[in-house]
């Protein structure tokens, strides 16, 4: 390491006003795992002007030491300690809605500014701690909450700030991604999961990013931004992608698509529709396209079109990255651009494709009896499918129908599922066109 990386507190404070005429921001760190040991690299490798990072909060803080950072820098496992300390930036990069939410609340509460990647505590406190930064005199940044890396809601807030946004779609999970994509290589879930697990990208109870939670959050902040809408979270309903299989990326292949962790949301009427889950995508799609834990969002509005955001949306240095870009906006003077926003309830209905796939006992009829609940329903066939080489006993075929209403779509499968043949609940996959 570069003999400068020790320069003492002291002297970096006194470098880094020689060069700009004013004092840096202080900074503290609320976490030194993945993301936050990662931006104290880039704070002290890359040296960016007008940031000084000053302490470093963990929890067990003695683990944590390392030898590159400067001895000036203060470690601390006493958060209050660093609260009161003569900072001028929190960047908290714990997670979860508490005790992230206290340190956050008392950090504003006191005038101080805070940067976050809490994609969690931005979904459902972002408006309250905006205003009482507001209320304040600090600053909240938040780019780094959605899309790690991507400058997806630097992007709204001013590239796009000039258009409506009436529509965005995308993925948002790095972890699902690298689950799907390795499926649709030919892994099965269960041995992808476990190697996300070894490699960092899933925690040991997965079900935060598998079961849609993760992307659910993410969503609702990018709404608020793109949609001009404030949801509760809790009004989207994620769908796990654990019920995907093999043969399901099979049937897909056959249909030209794959299948992907999608989050959409939708302004139609004056009414908003919103949901999270495994979808199938068409392979010309963009979306399509997205391997690893790569993250992709397309957003399309009234008069600019198409624009789409990709790259790396997970991990250490692509998330500090973003942390750091706020860090330096606040540095230079840059603040949040307010973008006005209104309550609003999920009342709207996705009118889509879907992708239904049964597993059944073979006999005489089934097909007859599935398209007549269908039917009553007013929900059109577009195509069924069943591929060779399946047992009688456990015959997986698919029925792809229309663009229909979800709700409608349900109640016939609540009919269907009281066929006697069915070996388990038919598995239902919107259709991205």
């Amino acid at each position: 390491m570069p003999s400068q990386v020790k320069t003492s507190l002291s002297e970096r404070d006194s470098i880094a006003v020689e060069s700009n005429g004013r004092p840096p921001l202080r900074i503290a760190l609320f976490g030194f795992g993945t993301v936050g040991s990662s931006v104290a690299r880039i704070l002290l490798e890359s040296k960016p002007e007008g940031l000084l990072l000053t302490h470093i909060f963990n929890r067990n803080v003695a683990r944590k030491k390392v030898d590159w950072v400067p001895e000036g820098v203060v470690w601390s496992e006493d958060w209050e300690e660093v609260l009161a300390a003569d900072v001028d930036v929190i960047v908290e990069l714990v997670g979860g809605l508490d005790p992230a939410g206290t340190w956050a609340r008392r950090a504003i509460g006191s005038g101080k500014s805070v940067v976050t990647a809490n994609k969690k505590l931005i979904a459902y406190h972002g408006v309250e701690l905006e205003r009482l930064a507001a209320d304040k005199g600090g600053h909240l940044k938040v780019g780094a909450a959605v899309a790690g890396g991507i400058p997806v809601i630097p992007g709204l807030e001013q590239g796009l700030a000039g258009d409506r946004i009436t529509r965005m779609q995308g993925i948002l999970n790095g972890t699902c991604n690298f689950i799907l994509s390795q499926m649709e290589a030919g892994a099965e879930y269960a041995t992808v999961l476990a190697e996300a697990q070894a490699r960092g990208y899933a925690e040991a109870d997965p079900t935060e990013d598998v079961g849609g939670f993760d992307a659910r959050s993410k969503l609702a902040i990018l709404m608020r931004l793109a949609l001009r809408v404030v949801v509760d979270p809790d009004e989207i309903v994620p769908q796990s992608i654990e019920s995907v299989s093999a043969v399901d990326f099979s049937y897909a292949k056959d249909l030209n698509c794959t299948i992907r962790q999608i989050a959409r949301a939708e302004e139609r009427d004056g009414a908003v529709a919103a949901t999270v889950g495994p979808m199938l995508v068409d392979r010309n799609s963009p979306i399509a396209w997205s391997r690893g834990t790569e993250n992709m969002v397309i957003l399309t509005g009234h008069y600019g079109g198409d624009v789409v955001f990709s790259g790396h949306g997970a991990g250490g240095h692509p998330t500090a990255v973003a942390v750091v870009s706020d860090l330096l906006a606040l540095a230079h003077g840059s603040r949040r651009v307010p973008i006005p926003s209104a309550p609003a309830r999920i009342g709207a209905e996705f009118e889509v494709p879907h992708y239904i796939r049964f597993l059944v006992m073979d006999r005489p009829g089934i097909v007859a009896e599935i398209t007549a609940a269908l039917a009553r329903e007013r929900i059109n066939i577009r195509a069924i499918v069943q591929k060779p080489g399946y047992p009688a006993d456990a015959l997986p075929f698919v029925v792809t129908v229309e663009p229909c209403k979800s709700s409608a779509l349900k109640r016939a499968l609540a009919e269907i599922g009281k066929i006697d043949c069915l070996l388990g609940a038919p598995l239902d996959l919107q259709m991205l066109e």
